[in-house]
């Protein structure tokens, strides 16, 4: 890579010019497979053609077809970015590299996978610049994937899962290219949030991603998060409805993306509990993987076994789906228990246990935990414990607590608050307001700074700096101001669940 102003790398695919911005190397809107065009947005990623000359990669690029989204009156604009920039040539990656680093410098390398609940988000999101990355010695690496009905859409004729299988296409892109960045591509750790993070765990649990990255985090995601076929072609047959067409691949092959974002929101609320599962997005998203095995058992059987893993949660998850729609604070008994039918055979037993658990919690506070627990903590602990169960396997746990004062100080530790201390990126002016992720309180000066080095700890050696998770005593990091290690502090509740 060269030193100067414009730096420029070549790549399998040609030669692209990014920019420098401080001590920063930066290069956006890198294909790594073809635009998924017509009948393409449907079949498996393919290579991107060659290119002549040299490539501008100074500014962003088009992204996944995606619809506005928003979370009620909280700010989500920087982690859901400003929506759909329309053009076809979205399957594209962006690099953070340190300006000196040369090729081969051997640096770490970090995969990055956006949340957005399987339809929403990209790389030009504002949580996303992977300046404190690179300022840090690791070349961070984001990438846009497909999204919605031509991400996720389980159709009849064409290959499940096409999502994940962009992501595991970027990844071979940066096993070939990571080096002329500075990065060592036997060193790479694919981290997800969210949607992101429940991707990781399936590229995880797939064997064609196996020695493609060495190390993965999962942030808020799930290894129990995968809709079962029957369940997939639930939604299938619904937005095949929505469309009037046969619900198979052939009749959407000719559809304008336009018509598709809009009918992705036709299955919303659908209903996809099956004589033998529940819904493991509780009617949040119509769109996860459609898997016949869970990422958990297929790990538990010994996939992704020599990958070293890091798994956590926020401490109040569920607060962002009832805070800003005006839904916590009323929560009422019935309330409790309409979130434990949704994801529990028998109701009754998982309140008992969380009311047990949690002497003194308001109705709003146990409806909030339970539905947590239902989309990300059930999940997490079960993947954490089926890495954790192969002997040669490196398994670390957190839990992260700090809390925003946002929303008249109801937001809390909920979903996505650990995201700017990941990038530290918490001065961002957007994150901080009444009704932004952050709240109108700054966090500890040095929260941030611990956080983000961890994660690159984690990345560049394996080990985030705690004792590792095993089935027996299950430590876990609690993250706030203060750090405490501890036993898995879920134990009542993880014997209700099981």
């Amino acid at each position: 890579m060269s030193n100067h102003s414009a730096p420029l790398v070549t790549t399998d695919r040609g030669t692209v010019r990014g920019v420098r911005r401080g001590l920063t190397s930066v290069f956006l809107n890198i294909p790594y497979a073809a635009p998924p065009r017509g009948a393409d947005r449907f079949t498996p990623p393919r290579p991107h053609e060659p290119w002549d000359g040299v490539r501008d990669a100074t500014a962003p690029g088009p992204t996944a077809p995606q619809s506005a989204r928003t979370l009620g009156t909280v700010d989500m604009t920087p982690y859901f970015g400003t929506g759909w920039s329309h053009g076809e040539d979205y399957l594209t990656v962006n690099v953070f590299a340190p300006a000196h680093a040369g090729a081969g410098a051997g640096l770490p390398v970090m995969v990055f996978v956006h949340g957005g609940g399987f339809v929403a988000g990209s790389t030009r999101s504002a949580l996303y610049d992977g300046s404190a990355f690179a300022r840090d010695g690791v070349v961070l690496v984001t990438l846009n994937y497909r999204l919605g009905i031509a991400g996720f859409l389980d159709l009849p004729g064409a290959p499940a899962n096409r999502g994940l299988l962009d992501v595991v296409a970027a990844l071979r892109w940066v096993r070939e290219n990571i080096a002329a960045f500075g990065g060592d591509p036997g060193n790479v750790t694919l981290f997800g949030q969210s949607a992101g993070a429940t991707i990781t765990a399936g590229v995880l649990a797939s064997p064609e991603a196996a020695g493609l990255f060495r190390r993965a985090i999962v942030q808020s995601g799930s290894g129990l998060g995968a809709f079962t076929p029957e369940q997939g072609a639930r939604v299938t047959r619904a937005v095949a409805e929505a469309l009037g067409v046969a619900p198979h691949v052939d009749a959407f092959a000719d559809i304008p993306d336009e018509r598709l974002v809009e009918a992705a929101s036709a299955p919303a609320g659908i209903d996809l509990r099956t004589g033998t599962h529940f819904d493991p997005l509780i009617g949040l998203s119509p769109f996860s993987l459609v898997l016949d095995t869970q990422p958990a058992d297929s790990v538990a059987a010994g996939l992704g076994a020599d990958v070293d893993l890091l798994v956590g949660t926020n401490a109040e998850e569920g607060n962002l789906y009832l805070v800003p729609v005006g839904t916590y604070a009323g929560s009422t008994a019935a309330d409790v228990h309409a979130a434990a039918a949704r994801s529990h055979p028998r109701p009754e037993r998982l309140v008992e246990a969380y009311r047990a658990s949690r002497p003194g919690a308001s109705f709003a506070e146990l409806r909030s935990a339970v539905m947590a627990d239902a989309l990300f903590g059930v999940g997490s602990r079960a993947l954490a414990s089926a890495h954790a169960g192969h002997p040669d396997s490196r398994t670390y746990a957190y839990e992260f607590a700090w809390r925003s004062r946002a929303l008249n100080g109801e937001l809390g530790a909920t979903h996505t608050v650990e995201l700017p201390f990941v990038f530290d990126l918490t001065d961002l002016p957007e994150l901080h307001g009444p009704t932004a992720l952050l709240g109108p309180d700054k966090p500890p000066a040095d929260l941030a700074v611990r956080v983000h080095e961890t994660w690159i700890r984690f990345a560049g050696t394996g080990d985030p700096g705690w004792d590792p998770y095993d089935t027996e005593h299950r430590a876990t990091m609690r993250i706030d101001a203060d750090w405490i290690q501890g036993d898995d502090p879920h134990g009542r509740e993880r014997e209700a669940w099981s």
